[in-house]
């Protein structure tokens, strides 16, 4: 590191200013003196001696939690470059709260989990062969992953018309405001997937669910309205299910023709397939599958990105001018820095099953720190995915003006990617 030439020029230094050395100086070397001084102590302003990993400066010798100091080690021992207070942007789903039902099991990462999480919340639920996500809706749109296994989904579109698929890992689903759905594990080990909500506030114990719902309307009024006596209402549940355990569906078809009804089935399609899009993009270091409402129709509320860097690859320099970035990473490790107005950086680490988020046209990357394929979502409240890369502005401005700014070479400038390439290596 030049740290340490820097620190012994100005330690030189100091000694040669030093109040002894001072009283014998005479005034020509006391002038020399004062100019190594202030180039010393500009130098020093900018390098400052930083501990590297095992000083003693660096160390933490009281008591502490070593796993996670080495599952964090940005955090531990912060890369020069970090700077000033920046908000926490990274929560684990690990150690969320995990509300446990016969038939699976649900857990989230909303503002409260996450403070800085204002546009999102997402939540990450498991069904077992059979086991059901209850009918319901939410007061926010759902968009949703699958991240394991199969599943049967149904749903109500706006005109009454019914919406039944079986959906299997890496395929997606949407489901609009109001919009009533349910979710079922199919076999042989039934599902995992994400959900993602546009509304930090969101949780999974705040939606409008069928067995809750009858539960809190009167007998008779539930007679009136079925048509039938209040005695055939009598071992109707009391109480909501959320997740329970029920027989593993029949063919999707039957299911199908059963709810078709006089209206046939919905022409909206609330599931994508998105291992039949090919990438958007495509480098040496990754690929990048974006899909938003000018591929997935009616996900009008949520853009999305599916971002996959190869070994010593990274997401570019980049911001989004149009919405806050939520994230959730499903494989590999990495890390990401996001600089904040001010000066202000920070950098942390990032493994599979960790949230993080970025607000709105703050600069960050993503770089691979692992061996292995580093696999993330990339989540946006808006129709639209945009985004705009660092090394793309830079192409873009006046040569003259970028070399005067960075103190590059014409060489160094030409070198610049003259579009965006989301990864490098291109």
């Amino acid at each position: 590191m030049s740290g340490d030439m820097n620190t012994m020029s100005n330690e030189t230094t100091k000694e040669v200013v030093s109040r002894r050395g001072f009283i014998g100086m005479g005034s020509a070397a006391l002038a020399a003196a004062g100019m190594l001084s202030a180039e010393a102590g500009a130098q020093e302003q900018t390098e400052k001696p930083y501990p590297k990993k095992g000083d003693k400066s660096a160390s933490a010798p009281g008591p502490g939690n070593r796993e996670i100091d080495e599952q964090n080690p940005d955090s531990f021992l912060p890369p020069q470059t970090d700077a000033g207070g920046v908000q926490t942007f990274k929560y684990p789903f690990g150690i969320s709260h995990k509300r446990m039902q016969e038939g699976g099991w649900s857990r989230e990462v909303t503002i409260r989990e996450l403070a800085v999480s204002k546009s999102i919340a997402g939540v990450d639920m498991r069904l077992t062969a059979g086991g059901v996500r209850e009918l319901h809706w939410h007061t926010a749109a759902e968009w949703s992953i699958m991240l394991y296994g199969n599943a049967r989904i149904t749903g109500l579109d706006a005109d009454g018309k019914s919406f039944v698929d079986d959906v299997s890992e890496g395929d997606l689903w949407y489901f609009p405001t109001g919009i009533p759905h349910s979710i079922q594990g199919l076999g042989p080990d039934g599902c995992e997937f994400l959900l993602v909500f546009d509304d930090g506030n969101f949780s999974e114990y705040e939606t409008v669910l069928l067995t809750d719902w009858m539960a809190h309307t009167p007998r008779e009024v539930l007679a009136k309205n079925f048509g039938v006596s209040e005695q055939a209402m009598g071992k109707m549940v009391r109480r909501e299910k959320f997740i329970f355990q029920a027989p593993v569906p029949g063919p999707l078809t039957t299911d199908q023709k059963s709810t078709a009804g006089s209206l046939g089935l919905s022409p909206v399609d609330f599931s994508f397939r998105t291992g039949k899009m090919p990438p958007t993009k495509k480098t040496k270091g990754g690929e990048v599958k974006i899909i938003d409402s000018s591929k997935f129709k009616i996900s009008t509320t949520i853009a999305a990105a599916i971002v996959t860097v190869h070994p010593g690859g990274i997401r570019e320099l980049h911001w989004h001018p149009n919405a806050d970035e939520w994230q959730y990473y499903m494989a590999g490790q990495g890390r990401m820095t996001v600089f904040a107005t001010g000066g202000r950086a920070r950098t942390m680490d990032f493994q599979a099953g960790d949230v993080g988020y970025i607000q709105k046209t703050l600069p960050h990357y993503v770089e691979n720190t692992g061996a292995t394929d580093l696999k993330f979502l990339e989540m946006f409240k808006s129709a639209s995915y945009q985004d705009l890369a660092l090394s793309e502005w830079l192409a873009h401005t006046p040569a003259e003006l970028v070399m005067a700014h960075l103190g590059i070479d014409k060489a160094t400038y030409d070198a610049i990617p003259k579009s965006e390439t989301v990864v490098m290596p291109e």
